[in-house]
């Protein structure tokens, strides 16, 4: 079954970078930090996509866990985002780093295992880690 997502954003002259974004019936929104001349009235598109990988590990650890009728009693995951040079690599690359932490004492070390490899496969996960196409069109009405 394919998914698809549609997302709405727009300026809102709130600040001089903070936008309205509609998506999925949930509207919040965007903005960058003063310092990178925002007002800091919601979180920076990183932000977003930092908050998008944890919840997604967290989320796919949970829907295995209750799939297999597993005793996972809480799953917390911390993402950082970074953009840092690379051995290898003549530009910055972004790098994540996840920390998957999986309570549940009656849970074997074989099921805690294949939890954390789960966390791994997570669909935005393999997004970023995967092949995507982005297309920008332009604007019909210009």
């Amino acid at each position: 079954m394919v998914r698809k997502t549609q997302a709405k954003v727009a300026d809102t002259q709130a600040s001089p970078l903070a936008v309205a974004i509609e998506v999925s019936g949930h509207r919040l929104i965007g903005d960058e930090p003063a310092s990178q001349g925002g007002a800091d009235l919601g979180p920076s598109p990183y932000d977003l996509l930092t908050a998008s990988l944890g919840a997604c590990t967290a989320m796919t650890v949970r829907w295995y866990a209750l799939k297999q009728g597993w005793p996972l009693e809480h799953v917390s995951v911390d993402v950082e985002h970074e953009k840092r040079m690379q051995a290898g690599h003549p530009d910055l690359i972004d790098a994540f780093r996840k920390r998957v932490v999986i309570t549940g004492p009656d849970l074997t070390g074989e099921q805690k295992q294949k939890l954390f490899e789960v966390a791994a496969k997570c669909p935005v996960h393999k997004t970023l880690t995967g092949t995507i196409s982005i297309e920008t069109l332009d604007d019909p009405d210009a």
